[in-house]
């Protein structure tokens, strides 16, 4: 560079100012005169030489002085492009919000077109009935159903406010149309009533890292699939709004309280609202001792189609979670207590279970693998295929049934499009048995092999002859959603899912060479099943 300047300087300056080194063609001067001439030459060129010097400097200054700029303009043209990239985030952000006396309100959910076909009959809706499969011998198990459905629409909407920058409130809302009141049909006009799903109000501080939950949110038992935050439930990716056997699950009010560690460790503790499922045995009125109460007609502000457990303490529930930095882990436990009332005194039974899950990102974007399961006695009402929680032993106790729950699928992100699964669950029932004696032999309990299958895989043969408990009820589930429309105008998809279930019973008594025989008869019912949906994302 600096012998570039040097050479510019060099040729403005013979530019300027021109020399001779040459002979002068006048007349010869003296020696004395020549050597003067000539050192007053050389000085004259040390000057210019100088000034030359002095030019190529004040050149370089300006060059460096310019690279300066340039550096320094480019710096704060890359600012400027981060801070219009950020106002034009926010901008976004708040467009998508609508502002109310200081708080944000963002509006959500789908308008939902779905298709159910169902190989046996289950009178269902868009949700599922596992248990209630048919097996062979009722005459539905041989007729197919069909059904269109908008019910599984829902809105929602979230309302947030800032006390202070680490003081944050919100409240949040959301709802569908499965619910059935007595009056819903399909007659004419297909009238189906709003349910709530979730609702509930939350407080967060970030400075102590505590979040209070009250209201109906999903169970703190639900797996999540990043800490223990609202809103962050990882169900299914499935069309059948039951999910799939073995998922653990529930949406029912509670009182949650939340402590994380700088958003890496998690630990919380949910009060939430109690209820039981029974099984009475075919031979439950000949057992020695007799239930004063265990449930109850629903009553004000429910529907009294409905029955209602009996329960004096809410179900608890403790959960921690961890996102080291590699996918998401969590464990949990649950304590739970069964009431019910003989021999004129009341009566509590304890049960309750341990459960985990996790979520890993095997290819990043790309492939998500989840698990998630639970054991225990007395679980049942939180799996999706809804068996008994507690059976009655002989002597009026209620008998808590042991269960165990898992689920398991692949999620893949074929490209920003299309996302395609593949799930499978089961739930396993452990037998919980009695025989008693009152006045002759009494079988009871639940999965008893003295119950009567014999009549399980015959069609038409008399209810009688399949108590039919369900041992097992699993599922394999797959399945696509296809994003044809993303812009600025929402989202529009199409979702097809294909699901094979199974239920099998515990061994019971069926025929051997003409006799019947204890244990003998383990009946399976399958279901083949296939849902469509439409749904349209505005928000």
């Amino acid at each position: 560079m600096r012998s570039k300047l040097l050479a510019v300087a060099v040729a403005a300056g013979l530019g300027v100012t021109s020399f001779h080194v040459m002979a002068d063609p006048a007349p010869a001067k003296s020696s004395s005169s020549n050597q003067s001439t000539q050192s007053a030459e050389i000085e004259a060129l040390k000057a210019q030489l100088q000034a030359l010097q002095a030019k190529v400097v004040e050149l370089e200054q300006r060059t460096d002085a310019q690279s300066d700029i340039n550096v320094s303009t480019g710096n704060a043209v890359e600012q400027v492009q981060k801070q219009v990239a950020a106002t034009d985030a926010t901008v976004k952000k708040s467009a998508d919000k609508i502002a109310y006396k200081g708080v944000n309100i963002t509006l959500g959910g789908f308008l939902a077109a779905e298709s159910i076909y169902r190989s046996a009959q289950e009178g269902a809706d868009i949700a599922s009935n596992y248990s209630a499969i048919p097996y062979k011998n009722v005459q539905t198990q041989h007729m197919a159903e069909f059904r269109l459905s908008a019910r599984q629409s829902r809105l929602s909407a979230l309302a947030q406010g800032d006390v202070n920058p680490t003081t944050h409130l919100a409240g949040y809302i959301e709802m569908d149309f499965l619910g059935g009141a007595q009056t819903a049909n399909s007659n004419e006009s297909n009238s189906f009533n709003p349910r709530i799903r979730n609702v509930y109000l939350t407080s967060d501080w970030d400075t102590s890292g505590l979040h209070l939950l009250a209201g109906q949110n999903w169970s703190l038992l639900t797996l999540n699939s990043k800490g223990i935050m609202p809103r962050t439930e990882l169900t299914p990716p499935q069309i059948d709004a039951q999910y799939l056997p073995g998922f653990t699950w529930a949406r029912q009010a509670q009182i949650r309280l939340v402590k994380d560690w700088d958003k890496k460790y998690w630990l919380g503790i949910s009060i939430e609202n109690p209820q039981t499922t029974f099984y009475s045995s075919p031979n439950q009125a000949k057992a020695p001792v007799q239930q004063q109460a265990y449930n109850i007609t629903a009553g004000s502000g429910f529907d009294s189609a409905n029955t209602l457990s009996l329960n004096h303490i809410p179900d608890v529930i403790v959960k921690f979670a961890a996102d080291p930095g590699y996918g998401h882990y969590e464990v949990f436990g649950l304590a739970r207590s069964f009431y019910n009332r003989y021999n004129n005194t009341n009566h509590d039974t304890w049960g309750g279970g341990w459960g985990l899950g996790a979520v890993l990102p095997l290819i990043d974007k790309t492939l998500d693998w989840q698990i998630s399961g639970m054991s225990g006695k007395g679980i049942g009402r939180y799996g999706s295929a809804q068996m008994a929680d507690v059976t009655f032993s002989p002597n009026g106790n209620l008998a808590p049934i042991k269960e165990n729950m898992i689920l398991t699928g692949l999620t893949w992100h074929a490209n920003p499009d299309v996302d395609v699964y593949l799930f499978g669950g089961r739930e396993s029932d452990s037998k919980k048995d009695f025989q008693a004696y009152n006045g002759g032999i009494v079988q009871l309990g639940y999965g008893n092999p003295a119950y009567n299958n014999s009549g399980c895989d015959t069609a038409g043969a008399a209810a009688a002859t399949c108590v039919g408990n369900a041992k097992d009820i699993w599922q394999g589930t797959a399945g696509f959603w296809w994003k044809f429309y993303q812009g600025k105008f929402g989202r529009m998809q199409f979702g097809a899912q294909y699901s094979h279930t199974e239920k099998e019973a515990f061994a019971g008594q069926g025929f051997v060479n003409g006799v019947l025989t204890n244990g003998a008869a383990s009946p399976k019912a399958k279901e083949d099943m296939f849902f469509t949906s439409f749904r349209y994302y505005p928000f």
